[in-house]
C-alpha cells in the first residue's frame, strides 16, 4: 500500500515508513551514529531528562510562532539543517526538502555533498536559502563552489567545523556501506529485497553529489561527466584536516554575507567565533555521527548561551523530534533549532509532501505545547518554563 503522508502523526510514524521504504544499508546510513551510538541517543535523552514547568489561566487563544531569525522573519522558530545524499533515499529529496521549507515560510541548508546543486535548488524551490560547505584542501575548488552559492543568492554561508576526518559508523561497516558503493553477498539480499528503490536506481542511476563535480581525482584526467563512485571517493580525502581559526578568519573576511558556523560544543570556541565577526553558531556533534561520547546538544546549550551573551544567534541541532523539544531548546537560550532527520524520514517516504508533513506536525505540537504552557509567543518562552528533575 502507497505511503500516506497524512497517516503520520509524529516523526517516528515518518522514520518507520523510511525503514520500510529503504534497504537497510541505505536507512541506517540516514539514521545511524558513531561507534557504540551514545551520542546519537544521549541527543533524545537530554530532551527526556528536562521537564517543563507551566503556567495556567492565561488567554492563549492566538499563538504567534513567528520570529526573526538572522535579520529576516521566519513563520517558526526553526530551520532545515544541511543534510547530505538525500537522493539515497529518494530521487529529488533536497528539493523535496527545499520546497517544504519554502512552504512552511522556513530557511533551508543545501548541503555541499547534495544530490541536487546549488542552482538547481534555488531555481525549483524559491525561499530562504543557506549554503552549507566543509572544508576541503583544495582551496581553489571551495571558493569557487562558495562563489556560486553568493551568485546564486544564498543569503548566508554556514561553515561545519566538526568533520576533519569521517567518524566510524560501525552500521556502514556492518552493512557493508561504503562511500562508493560496492555490491557484496551480504548486501545484496538486503538491497533485492527492496525492488521499488531498487528499480528506482535501475531508471536513473546512482545520484551524483552535484556540487562536487570536479572535485573528484579518480583519473588524471577527469571526465566531464563523473560517476557518482569518482565523486564519493574524493570527497573524505579532500577534507582540510589543517583548517584553524586563521582559515576562518580569512572565510569570515571573503564572505559578504551571513556566515553561520555549525559543529559548535565548547563555550571557549564560541565565544571566540562570537569576537570574529560571525553571526551565528549552530551547537551540534553531528547528529552522534562524528565524535562518539560528545556531550548532547541540549546539555551544551546553556553553557553556548551564557558564553556568546547574547552578541550572535545560537541555534539548537541534534535529536529534534517533537514540538515539546523546540520549546525545552528555546527555554534554554536558543533562538531557533534545525531540522536534520526529521524532514529526511518525512521526504524519503513520502517527497514532498511527506517533507511538509515532517514540519506541519512540530508545528502542530509546537503551538499545543505552547498553549499549554500559557506561552503565547516564541517571545514568552524562558527559562522559567523548565523543571529539571534531581537525579
Amino acid at each position: 500500500m502507497p505511503f500516506s503522508a497524512a497517516s503520520a502523526y509524529a516523526i517516528e510514524d515518518l522514520r518507520r515508513a523510511a525503514q520500510q521504504h529503504l534497504p537497510r544499508a541505505i536507512f541506517d546510513f540516514f539514521d545511524g551514529g558513531a561507534e557504540d551510538e551514545l551520542t546519537l541517543r544521549d541527543n533524545r535523552a537530554a530532551f527526556a531528562r528536562l521537564r517543563l514547568l507551566p503556567h495556567v489561566l492565561r488567554d492563549v487563544s492566538v499563538i504567534n510562532t513567528g520570529i526573526d531569525l538572522l535579520g529576516q522573519p521566519a513563520a517558526l522558530p526553526m530551520a532545515i539543517a544541511p543534510t547530505g545524499a538525500v537522493g539515497y533515499g529518494r530521487p529529488g529529496g533536497d528539493i523535496a526538502i527545499a520546497r517544504a521549507a519554502a512552504a512552511a515560510g522556513i530557511p533551508y541548508t543545501l548541503s555541499s555533498s547534495a544530490t541536487t546543486s546549488i542552482e538547481q535548488i534555488a531555481d525549483a524551490a524559491p525561499g530562504r536559502l543557506w549554503f552549507q560547505s566543509y572544508i576541503f584542501k583544495n582551496k581553489t575548488f571551495q571558493a569557487a563552489l562558495i562563489e556560486r552559492a553568493r551568485v546564486a543568492d544564498y543569503e548566508a554561508l554556514m561553515i561545519t567545523v566538526d568533520l576533519p576526518v569521517g567518524g566510524k559508523r560501525e552500521r556502514d561497516q556492518r552493512n557493508d556501506f561504503s562511500v562508493p558503493f560496492k555490491l557484496t553477498p551480504k548486501n545484496t539480499l538486503d538491497f533485492a529485497l527492496h525492488p521499488a528503490w531498487v528499480l528506482n536506481v535501475l531508471r536513473r542511476g546512482l545520484p551524483v553529489m552535484e556540487n562536487l563535480r570536479g572535485l573528484e581525482q579518480a583519473s588524471p584526467k577527469p571526465s566531464s561527466t563523473p560517476s557518482a563512485s569518482a565523486i564519493a571517493t574524493s570527497v573524505g580525502k579532500n577534507y582540510d584536516t589543517a583548517f584553524d581559526w586563521d582559515a576562518l578568519q580569512k572565510l569570515r573576511d571573503a564572505w559578504p554575507r551571513k556566515l553561520i558556523v555549525k559543529g559548535v560544543l565548547h563555550p571557549a570556541d564560541a565565544q571566540r567565533l562570537a569576537d570574529m565577526g560571525c553571526d551565528a553558531v549552530v551547537v551540534s556533534n553531528h547528529g552522534g555521527r562524528q565524535l562518539e561520547g560528545a556531550v548532547a546538544t541540549l546539555d551544551a546549550l546553556p553553557g553556548i548561551v551564557q558564553a556568546v551573551d547574547g552578541r550572535i544567534p545560537v541555534l539548537l541541532d541534534g535529536g529534534i523530534r517533537r514540538g515539546s523539544d523546540i520549546v525545552k531548546a528555546l527555554a534554554c537560550g536558543a533562538q531557533g533549532v534545525l531540522l536534520g532527520r526529521a524532514t529526511l524520514y518525512g521526504a524519503v517516504a513520502g517527497g514532498q509532501a511527506g517533507a511538509e508533513r515532517a514540519i506541519a506536525i512540530l508545528k502542530d505540537e509546537l503551538t499545543r505545547t505552547m498553549q499549554l504552557c500559557g506561552a503565547r509567543s516564541i517571545q514568552e518562552i524562558e527559562a522559567g518554563l523548565l523543571f529539571e528533575p534531581k537525579r
